[in-house]
């Protein structure tokens, strides 16, 4: 599998989430049946404060289709800022990890929410 880099901007006390396809080089859709999935936000890599974790759910796990996602009360407890954050696939049968995405989030202060 592939790392993909890929920013998001997220607003503080509004509802979040990102429809993810992970593919294969060549574009090809990946089967994620029988894995399991984690992916935090951290002011920094190196921190060791969890700023939030995504919700995870996987669509459509044999063609590679899952969802990040972070409800409104979460949002709203996210300063506003710059912070990173990644995508962990753990295999179920072998305990084996990858990393598949990573990036970058905006937090950025609501107005209306």
């Amino acid at each position: 599998m592939t790392v993909y880099v890929r920013n998001f901007v997220i607003n503080q006390g509004v509802d979040f989430s990102q429809n993810l396809n992970i593919e294969s080089i060549g574009n090809s859709p990946t089967n994620i049946s029988g894995y399991a999935a984690s992916s935090y936000i951290r002011k920094h890599p190196e921190s060791k404060n969890i700023v939030a974790g995504f919700g995870i759910s996987f669509s459509n796990p044999s063609t590679g289709e899952l969802k990040l996602s972070l409800g409104s009360t979460i949002t709203a407890n996210i300063k506003e800022g710059r912070y990173v954050y990644d995508v962990v696939l753990k295999n179920n049968s072998t305990g084996k990890k990858t990393m598949i995405m990573e990036g970058m989030i905006f937090v950025r202060s609501g107005i209306t929410a």
